[in-house]
């Protein structure tokens, strides 16, 4: 049975275990953390020597910073898009006017940070222990770490070919592990929904459906209306694009974590066309600071408190909460309910009470499923944006290295050359549609 539809089935029956056995689906919860576990566990021993290789591959430490000053300029300009348009909606809405904010309990953020550390968060990207990074799952830290690996490796030249070979079997390796990962997503699926509908509830749908109605409209406009603009502005297959990642983009959504599906999505895109050097560098990059899905929602979230607690919402009040959230947003992390706490830190910047903030957390659950599923398709747009970029740049210099990533892109899948094509066959085969 495709996995797709064992998740369908596995939502249906978390769903019912939730309402109807409220208790036993409490404690299914462990399901989806050990699922969770598993992929945690393999993302960074697979994403490190897939980054190290790919910038090893370009043969210029030039083109290493070009590619990553163009993925973070695309981040910057479409987050702050997607705010500008979540903030217009919100506004044009009046949501939370009269919403209860006043019943809500803070007791339930006791276990939140209530900022963001922008210190710890530079540390963070130069970590002082790699292995400690490691086993923290700092993903940033890895990310640096591997790009300065990368570029000494191009540096050295032959020299670095056995750990090259190293590098190609480690990948080999994590990428049958996630193969074996993905086959158990049903199961965390199972778990988390069973959790979520027995924890939660629905009691607060009611109060609250406005504010979810409008994060799910902005949402749909993001991926139905801006997604596809930019697509043909720089001429990617947007639909054939959606349907290549759409098994891995709802595996992401009822999980409620796009780290669950990091690994498997860069063989999806690499099998779309895209170079492996430009994938394994901006689709990493991109779960630390491209949170589309994510920032849609905190901007929604931000004028439905100020407008629930009578707050200004002038221009230039939402131009400082769109300003406030361009720079909270970024270096995220790719796990449930992350981006709540960014939200706090937000609120606080502006003057909102965390007691608001609560109220949200009864339907978090809700909007994270679609927020972090519309995360993983604007991390593969961005890396479709880059890479064509890339492509157009190459033709029109005539740069030796187009035939070499010309050839990577039209044949993903070459065994003799390649660790991810045993993946790629277990993923068509579990991810047929």
């Amino acid at each position: 049975m495709p996995i797709g539809v064992q998740s369908i089935i596995a939502v249906g029956l978390g769903a019912l275990i939730g309402s109807l056995a409220p208790n036993a689906g409490e404690q299914m919860k462990i399901l989806g953390d050990v699922f969770l576990n598993l992929v945690q566990v393999v993302v960074l021993p697979l994403v490190f020597p897939l980054i190290v290789l790919g910038i090893a591959r370009m043969e210029s430490v030039k083109k290493v910073g070009r590619i990553a000053g163009k993925a973070i300029l695309y981040f910057e300009l479409v987050t702050t898009v997607i705010l500008l348009i979540a903030v217009g909606l919100a506004k044009f809405t009046g949501i939370g006017k009269g919403a209860p904010v006043h019943g809500a309990d803070a007791k339930d953020l006791s276990g939140l940070g209530q900022g963001i550390d922008f210190h710890a968060l530079v540390l963070n990207a130069v970590p002082k222990n790699i292995f400690a990074a490691f086993g923290e799952g700092n993903l940033l830290g890895a990310i640096v770490f591997a790009l300065l690996v990368g570029v000494a490796m191009a540096a050295v030249g032959d020299k670095s070919a056995p750990f090259a070979s190293v590098l190609e079997s480690v990948a080999a390796v994590m990428f049958k592990v996630v193969g074996y990962v993905i086959r158990v997503a049903p199961l965390g699926v199972l778990g988390f929904i069973s959790y979520d509908v027995a924890h939660y509830g629905f009691a607060n749908l009611r109060s609250l459906a406005g504010f979810i109605a409008v994060v799910y409209a902005g949402l749909v406009i993001v991926i139905g209306v801006l997604f596809p603009l930019i697509a043909a502005i720089f001429r990617i297959r947007y639909v054939e694009l959606l349907k290549s990642i759409a098994n891995l983009a709802g595996i992401a959504f009822v999980t409620r974590s796009s780290e669950s599906v990091l690994a498997p999505l860069m063989v999806k895109l690499e099998a779309f066309g895209l170079s492996r050097s430009t994938t394994s560098f901006v689709v990493p990059l991109g779960y630390s600071f491209n949170t589309d899905g994510s920032v849609l929602y905190q901007a929604t979230a931000l004028v439905f408190l100020a407008n629930a607690y009578g707050a200004d919402t002038s221009l230039p009040a939402l131009l400082l909460m769109v300003g406030v959230l361009v720079i909270l947003s970024k270096g995220m992390a790719g796990v449930a309910s992350a981006s709540v706490v960014v939200l706090i830190a937000a609120g606080n910047s502006i003057g909102l009470p965390a007691e608001g903030i609560a109220l949200l957390l009864g339907v978090d659950f809700i909007v994270d499923m679609a927020r972090t599923g519309v995360n993983v398709v604007g991390n593969s747009l961005a890396a479709a944006v880059v890479d064509s970029s890339e492509k157009r740049r190459e033709v029109k210099h005539g740069s030796g290295e187009t035939a070499h990533e010309a050839d990577e892109a039209a044949a993903p899948g070459d065994a003799a050359t390649s660790p991810e094509p045993s993946l790629e066959r277990t993923l068509q085969k579990d991810t047929a549609q």
